[in-house]
């Protein structure tokens, strides 16, 4: 039960923070020896996630019946990260980058590139400037996610920020479009499994679901609340140091 709540933990926060979940799964992989791992977990996880980010923003999930602009600029948005990611899993390219060397290079490139966003001046927000431009924008940046380490709510925020987003908006839209993200993740997940014949569906997963969710609700509450204060440069020293720890543990 501590290694799924571990997990749980990791997904929860590391999800939505700019920060990199590839990382940390990875220092998971390298530094212990957890048994429950597997795909019937990872997808567990990350239904979790896609639980508490509708629960959260349920009002402007809804509102896209009204706003229908909106949901069409989140949608195209998200439309090359997840044609390049089914790709990148068909061909089996993504475990050729899955390796502590290149997770470490990006963590600390683009912890950097995190940095040098977040002094862009602060002037534009979601509901008068999100136009059709920028969510083309976003979403090319977006596809640099799937490079571990670059971390999708990292590049989101990066990008957005470089178009002179406010914090809070650049963070609302990583938000936002990690529904459809997460969505398409958890459907072609549990599509693998029936594939597979595995539909074993236990206690473990129902736990793991609960607690990812519970984590990931609190991570999303906590980091909008911080972020209309505080500059990003906590995440950025987070991730100088993680990334530091990386490359010495792929070098030395």
């Amino acid at each position: 039960m501590l290694e799924i709540i571990v997990l749980s933990l990791i997904q929860g926060i590391t999800e939505f923070l700019p920060i990199s979940s590839s990382s940390h799964l990875v220092l998971i992989s390298e530094f212990t020896n957890f048994k429950n791992k597997g795909l019937s977990l990872d997808v567990s996880l990350h239904i979790g996630s896609f639980l508490a980010v509708l629960t959260f923003f349920y009002r402007d999930i809804i509102n896209f019946v009204k706003n229908k602009q909106l949901f069409i600029k989140i949608f195209i948005s998200s439309l090359p990260v997840m044609i390049c990611g089914y790709i990148l899993v068909e061909t089996n390219l993504i475990k050729n980058l899955r390796n502590i060397e290149i997770i470490g290079w990006t963590t600390l490139i683009f912890g950097l590139l995190l940095f040098v966003s977040d002094k862009f001046s602060l002037e534009k927000n979601i509901d008068n400037n999100f136009n059709f431009k920028s969510a083309v924008i976003i979403g090319l940046f977006q596809v640099l996610s799937l490079i571990p380490g670059v971390s999708r709510s990292g590049i989101t925020i990066t990008a957005a920020r470089m178009l002179n987003f406010e914090r809070f908006d650049a963070a609302k839209i990583s938000f936002l479009l990690s529904i459809p993200t997460l969505g398409a993740v958890s459907i072609f997940g549990i599509n693998n499994i029936i594939s597979s014949g595995d539909l074993n569906f236990s206690t473990i997963n129902l736990v793991s679901i609960i607690l990812s969710f519970i984590f990931s609700l609190l991570t999303i509450k906590f980091f909008l609340k911080y972020i209309k204060k505080t500059s990003l440069n906590i995440f950025v020293i987070y991730r100088l140091l993680l990334g530091f720890f990386l490359l010495g543990a792929a070098y030395l």
